[in-house]
C-alpha cells in the first residue's frame, strides 16, 4: 500500500472523509440520484404520501401554515413534488438540508441550509439519512474483546483500541457482541443527530425513513456496504461510492422523557395508511374505461414496489409526535 492508504484510521472518520471531504461522494454533481433508487424516485406517490401527511400534522396543528423540512434532501426531489402534490392547500415553508451546494433551478420556496432550521412547526422528514450519518464499526476478537475497526482508504481492515466510554455503553445496552469475529456498528451519533433533528421541532411529527434493524433481528456480522452506479460494491473509503449500513432504528428512538413515546413501523403499514396500497384495480374498470385501467395498473405497480417484501416496504418508519405544550 502507499503511505496514503496506509493511514489507519475508524470507520466514521473514514466515512465523513469519502462522503462529505473534498471530492466526497455525496457532493458530486449527479447526486445520490445518480448512484441508487430511493423511494423518492420509485414513484411520485411516495411524494403523494408525504404531501398527505404534511396536511395530517396540519390538520392536527390547527393552522394551513406549516413547515416541511426535508433531511438529506439530495437535489431537493422530494420537496419540490411535494410542494407540487399540496398546490394551494396549504402555506408551505420549506426546508431543504443538505451539505452540498444548492442544486440549479430549484423552487425558489426552498430554502436551502447545510444544518436542521430550530423552530420547526410543522413535519420534518428524514428518507434515507441516518444510514448516511458516519458510525465507527466494532468486532468481538479472538478472545471476545471487543475493538474498535480501522481501515485503510483502499477498504483494508485491522482491529484496533478496545471499545471503551459511551460508545461500550452503547454496544452493551443495544447491540452486545458476544463471540469473536461478531461485528457491529455503533449507531451512537445517529442516536445524537436523531435527537437533535427531533430537538428542532417546536410542534409536529419528526419522521426517520430507513433500511433498519431492531435487537432481536441485528445482523450477526454488521451491515457495512457501498453503493456505486446501483450496485453493491464493497465498502472502500476513497470517495468513489457510498458508504452506509442500517439503522438501529430502536435505539434511534429512545428520546428522552416528556415526549410521546416513537412508533415504528414498515413502510408497508406506514403507506398503507397514506392511502399508498399495491393492489390491482378491478378488471371490470379496463371494459368500462381502457385509460383509466392503464393509469392505475401502472399507480399499482409503482406502489408495489414501494411496498414490497424484501424491498423498499421493509424500511422502518420512525415517527416522533411533539405536541405543541412539550417541554
Amino acid at each position: 500500500m502507499t503511505d496514503e492508504t496506509c493511514q489507519w484510521q475508524g470507520w466514521r472518520e473514514a466515512t465523513e472523509r469519502a462522503l462529505y471531504g473534498a471530492g466526497g461522494f455525496y457532493l458530486r454533481p449527479e447526486g445520490p440520484a445518480g448512484h441508487f433508487r430511493t423511494s423518492v424516485h420509485a414513484s411520485p406517490l411516495f411524494a403523494g404520501a408525504v404531501a398527505r401527511l404534511l396536511g395530517e400534522v396540519a390538520e392536527e396543528l390547527g393552522t394551513a401554515e406549516v413547515d416541511l423540512v426535508d433531511v438529506g434532501a439530495g437535489r431537493g426531489e422530494l420537496l419540490t413534488a411535494v410542494l407540487a402534490a399540496v398546490g394551494t392547500s396549504l402555506s408551505v415553508q420549506a426546508y431543504a438540508v443538505e451539505r452540498a451546494a444548492r442544486p440549479d433551478g430549484l423552487d425558489p420556496r426552498v430554502e436551502w441550509t447545510d444544518r436542521v432550521p430550530g423552530g420547526v412547526r410543522g413535519l420534518l422528514f428524514a428518507n434515507e439519512w441516518l444510514d448516511n450519518v458516519p458510525v465507527d464499526v466494532a468486532e468481538a476478537d479472538a478472545a471476545g474483546t471487543v475493538r474498535y475497526v480501522e481501515v485503510a482508504r483502499d477498504g483494508t481492515e485491522r482491529l484496533g483500541a478496545p471499545v471503551s466510554g459511551p460508545d461500550a455503553d452503547w454496544l452493551a445496552r443495544w447491540w452486545p457482541l458476544r463471540e469473536p469475529g461478531t461485528r457491529a456498528e455503533i449507531g451512537r451519533p445517529r442516536d445524537e443527530a436523531w435527537a437533535t433533528a427531533v430537538g428542532s421541532l417546536t410542534a409536529g411529527r419528526a419522521v426517520a425513513v430507513d433500511y433498519a434493524h431492531v435487537r432481536a433481528s441485528r445482523p450477526p456480522f454488521g451491515s457495512l456496504s457501498g453503493f456505486r452506479a446501483g450496485r453493491e460494491v464493497p465498502p472502500v473509503p476513497d470517495g468513489s461510492c457510498d458508504v452506509t449500513s442500517h439503522v438501529a432504528m430502536d435505539a434511534a428512538g429512545g428520546l428522552p422523557a416528556g415526549l410521546p413515546a416513537p412508533e415504528l413501523v414498515t413502510q408497508r403499514e406506514a403507506l398503507r395508511r397514506l392511502g399508498v396500497s399495491g393492489e390491482r384495480p378491478p378488471l371490470g374498470l379496463a371494459s368500462t374505461d381502457p385509460a383509466g385501467y392503464v393509469r392505475a395498473l401502472a399507480s399499482a405497480g409503482e406502489a408495489a414496489e414501494l411496498t414490497a417484501r424484501g424491498g423498499l416496504g421493509d424500511f422502518l418508519w420512525l415517527t416522533q409526535r411533539v405536541p405543541s405544550d412539550a417541554g
